[in-house]
């Protein structure tokens, strides 16, 4: 009886190392990808935001917030306490652009070459926020997109924002990759990952963790 508890005891160990073995994806890995996706999309908005298009026409280059004036994280620290900064960017100009999430609500702002606050963007929130969806929900055109055009990649998370656009996250062990997809699957292009937050325990407003790269 106790040389079979001693086997059962091997066998049970046996099973849950197994098991660990095959959790190749920690959850903190999965929110990295996440998060480059949040990023991603929050670019994405800021770019296309009506009042980007018509201030900064449209053209923006990706800066580490880390970088940001001290006039514009004074500002969102007395507007948008403990917001966690997503994206910013500027233009030709000097003017900046920068995303937030606060309680789950994403709102884009624009700042003069000063840092001195101008405007909200119109329509940033539609884009910037991604409600997320299972990967096993996918069109299979999206799964047959990756295999064929990213090999070595794997689809590790998956979001939709406001318009229905999927957004796909994925990872080959070193690295992110966020693509943007219609409502039926069809891939519409690559969108760049900035600067952002990293993952959990790296949240918190500008003078946080979280707003760091």
């Amino acid at each position: 009886m106790k040389k079979i508890l001693f086997l059962l005891t091997i066998l049970s160990g046996f099973f849950l190392i197994s098991c660990k073995n095959q959790d190749v994806t920690p959850s903190s890995s999965l929110d990295q990808v996440f998060a480059s996706m949040q990023a991603s999309a929050a670019r994405n908005a800021a770019v296309n935001d009506t009042v980007t298009k018509g201030k900064c026409k449209g053209k923006l280059t990706s800066i580490d917030v880390a970088t940001l004036p001290t006039t514009i994280t004074a500002y969102i620290n007395a507007n948008y306490a403990g917001a966690v900064i997503k994206f910013a960017g500027k233009d030709d100009k000097g003017q900046i652009i920068v995303g937030l999430s606060l309680n789950n609500v994403e709102t884009g702002l624009l700042f003069d070459e000063k840092g001195v606050f101008k405007q909200k963007l119109e329509r940033y929130q539609e884009g910037a926020k991604l409600t997320e969806v299972a990967i096993n929900t996918l069109p299979a055109n999206v799964n047959a997109y990756v295999t064929k055009n990213y090999a070595g990649y794997t689809i590790k998370r998956a979001g939709k924002d406001a318009d229905g656009n999927l957004l796909v996250g994925l990872d080959n062990g070193t690295g992110h990759k966020v693509l943007k997809f219609d409502s039926a699957g069809n891939f519409k292009e690559e969108l760049q990952v900035p600067p952002h937050e990293k993952g959990p325990g790296e949240h918190g407003g500008p003078n946080g963790p979280g707003y760091g790269h």
